[in-house]
């Protein structure tokens, strides 16, 4: 499943005030593990990109931080509306604090994340099905509605070929 544009707006005003994260997933293809270990210093404001260079994903209670799936760092850009907004949230913080926390400011955890955010704005911006992944898919579909080359999306992704990208943006689309 994918989302256009005006749902993914749809989807994070009703995820308030949490809409960062939503729009962050839906338009970069970020993994929520790599969401959830992203720290200050990994955001460039200067030429609006998130390096991903870790992930992190909760085995039974514990966290294991790891590379990303691929073991391959990436550079990933954002829009200027994100990268504002990044901005903003990284204010104060110091360089290896975490960009998004859970509201105790502790590590985000998919579960939790899911159960007190992502599943009730599905809810309410009437989108029920969509997982948290599907927003991956959202941010690949809706680079490719735009224009960008495959090979560019690939790289944006992280996936290990073009094939796989083309099979994933292709599957999206048509199922």
């Amino acid at each position: 499943m994918y989302l256009s544009a005006e749902q993914v707006s749809a989807l994070a005003e009703a995820a308030r005030p949490h809409e960062l994260a939503i729009v962050t997933l839906a338009f970069t293809g970020l993994r929520f593990g790599e969401l959830a270990a992203l720290k200050v210093r990994r955001f460039d404001p200067v030429r609006r990109r998130l390096n991903v260079l870790e992930s992190v994903t909760e085995v039974g209670s514990r966290l294991v931080w790891t590379t990303p799936k691929t073991h391959q760092a990436r550079s990933v850009p954002v829009s200027v509306q994100i990268a504002e907004m990044l901005e903003h949230r990284c204010d104060g913080k110091q360089p290896d604090e975490l960009i998004f926390t859970s509201p105790l400011g502790k590590t985000l955890r998919l579960n939790n994340w899911r159960k007190n955010v992502f599943d009730p704005a599905v809810k309410a911006a009437g989108l029920e099905g969509l997982r948290p992944h599907d927003l991956r898919h959202t941010a690949a579909s809706l680079a490719i509605q735009s224009g960008a080359n495959v090979k560019v999306v690939q790289q944006m992704l992280g996936h290990a070929s073009v094939a796989m990208t083309l099979d994933r943006v292709r599957r999206a689309l048509w199922g």
